[in-house]
């Protein structure tokens, strides 16, 4: 298969196409928090795009498993991470010669950044070859570089560059300083008095010393003075600046634009991977779920809200994982129980997993199968906006009929709390509508609510109960397990813990 990209195979152009803007439902789902997170320190690749694009296309899904799965094999992920750093140098010496003033000091510079460029390819090339890879991507791009690095356009390139950088090597001049004078002559087998002034403190030399020598930054520039003797050594040896000269001139377009593109989009994957080591580092397990554009028996075991675990890794606690599964004609989970036991995690991670699965990248859990859906679209509570004079349950009422109005077969929609502004009467009629219309449309759905009603309705319905602590109610599991919402349990445990149920309040009567 030739090489196109290292993101999307050949047969997909939809995914090509990079979205600039963050999709809609991002923050409700908390998804822009890990995209911030992930490409943190990769701001100058521009990655956001690329988790930005949802791929609509099975295909191109498992195209970049295959890739994210060879990645994992740490000697690759090092050899990926080596090159990337000899392209950010490239990079920077580019940007240098365009700040440069002096056309030697600028010709010198760019010469390194050929020289870069070329020992990258080429080590990559090399690297490549020693490592055993089984995805699509990577393979047609090691053989996409075998035909570069052996082409005559890049060998001819390679051996110029070594040969002027030879040639510049070779030159050796003098400079004679008197007063203000300063005169450039070449080199003429004079001795080189520094050796003999080693020799003469070496005997005083005290075992090993601090090396205090500094490291000029790239970004040092040349002084005029420095420039002038450049421009007189450049008289001394003309063939040699010339070559140069001309040879910068000529190899403006240096750069292969299939490989600066891989240094690029092979980010999406390290940096992601990258983000998810300190999770798999604390015992957390990721897997690339099977993605099925048509099946909707989906199931997801011992996953998570990523973007809760990262924080609470950080203050090492604890990471509560859940399961849910859904089959034959299931398509929505009714999700209640008491406030602050984790149904809104639960909604968003069932979001979070959908979207990241749909990047092609690993999710949260060890096993599952999961829908490729063509839109999310999410009602979370939000508050009441003052400017467009419009009260809490009119705005819940507005944002719902838009989402109904879009939502497809194919579409997941994720509510939370919705209608908890009108009375539990008007709050279940309301419920009850919406539900229906989800049901008709036959969309995936996750509805958090406190209106267990809404849980018994349709046989496409899946009741989902946030747990608490049997011996103590006051403390969430987190839990949320496939269960009939009575809405009686958590209010027995209470009732339980102060001795208030019928059974202990007979027992008191009789004292």
């Amino acid at each position: 298969m030739p090489y196109s990209s290292i993101l999307n195979n050949n047969n997909c152009d939809e995914s090509k196409k990079e979205k600039s803007e963050e999709p809609t439902f991002f923050k409700d789902l908390n998804l822009d928090q890990i995209i911030n997170d992930v490409t943190l320190t990769k701001k100058h690749y521009n990655l956001k795009p690329f988790f930005y694009t949802q791929l609509h296309d099975v295909e191109t899904i498992v195209y970049r498993q295959e890739i994210a799965k060879d990645l994992e094999n740490q000697l690759l992920m090092t050899k990926i991470k080596e090159f990337s750093k000899k392209m950010i140098t490239v990079r920077q010496y580019l940007s240098l010669v365009s700040k440069l003033y002096y056309k030697y000091h600028k010709d010198g510079w760019y010469l390194e950044a050929i020289k870069t460029y070329c020992n990258a390819v080429n080590n990559l090339y090399n690297d490549l070859l020693k490592i055993d890879l089984n995805s699509r991507g990577l393979v047609s791009f090691r053989e996409y570089l075998k035909a570069y690095v052996e082409s005559e356009n890049f060998t001819k390139l390679f051996s110029e560059t070594e040969k002027i950088k030879a040639s510049l090597a070779s030159i050796k001049y003098c400079i004679n300083i008197k007063g203000n004078t300063v005169k450039v002559r070449k080199y003429e087998s004079e001795i080189d008095y520094s050796i003999e002034v080693l020799k003469t403190f070496e005997r005083f030399k005290q075992g090993d010393v601090n090396d205090y020598r500094i490291d000029l930054p790239i970004t040092s520039g040349m002084n005029h003075v420095e420039a002038q003797i450049l421009d007189l050594v450049a008289k001394l040896y003309p063939e040699i600046f010339s070559k140069l000269h001309d040879f910068c001139t000529k190899n403006t377009n240096f750069q292969d634009k299939k490989i600066i593109t891989f240094d690029r989009e092979i980010q999406f994957y390290v940096s992601y991977l990258d983000y998810i080591s300190s999770l798999r580092g604390k015992g957390l397990r990721f897997h690339y779920p099977e993605i099925s554009s048509n099946d909707k028996s989906i199931y997801n075991y011992e996953g998570f809200d990523l973007a809760l675990a990262m924080k609470l890794i950080a203050k090492d606690e604890r990471v509560v994982c859940n399961d849910f599964y859904l089959e034959n004609n299931e398509r929505i989970f009714v999700v209640s129980g008491p406030n602050q036991g984790g149904k809104t995690t639960f909604a968003r991670m069932f979001g979070q997993l959908h979207y990241l699965a749909s990047l092609g990248l690993p999710v949260p859990g060890v096993k599952g199968k999961l829908f490729l859906f063509d839109r999310i679209f999410t009602h979370f509570e939000k508050e009441e906006n003052i400017k467009n004079l419009r009260g809490k349950l009119q705005d819940d009422l507005l944002r719902i009929y838009d989402i109904l109005n879009n939502a497809t077969s194919n579409s997941i929609i994720i509510i939370n709390e919705i209608f908890s502004s009108t009375t539990l009467k008007d709050a279940i009629f309301l419920g009850e509508k919406v539900m229906e219309e989800i049901i008709d449309r036959d969309s995936l759905c996750v509805f958090v609510t406190f209106l267990v009603e809404l849980a018994s309705i349709s046989e496409k319905i899946v009741s989902m109960v946030s747990t608490v602590n049997a011996e103590n109610p006051v403390i969430r599991t987190y839990k949320i397990v496939r269960k009939h919402a009575d809405g009686l349990v958590y209010a027995m445990a209470i009732a339980d813990k102060y001795r208030l149920t019928y059974n202990w309040l007979k027992e008191r009567i009789k004292i």
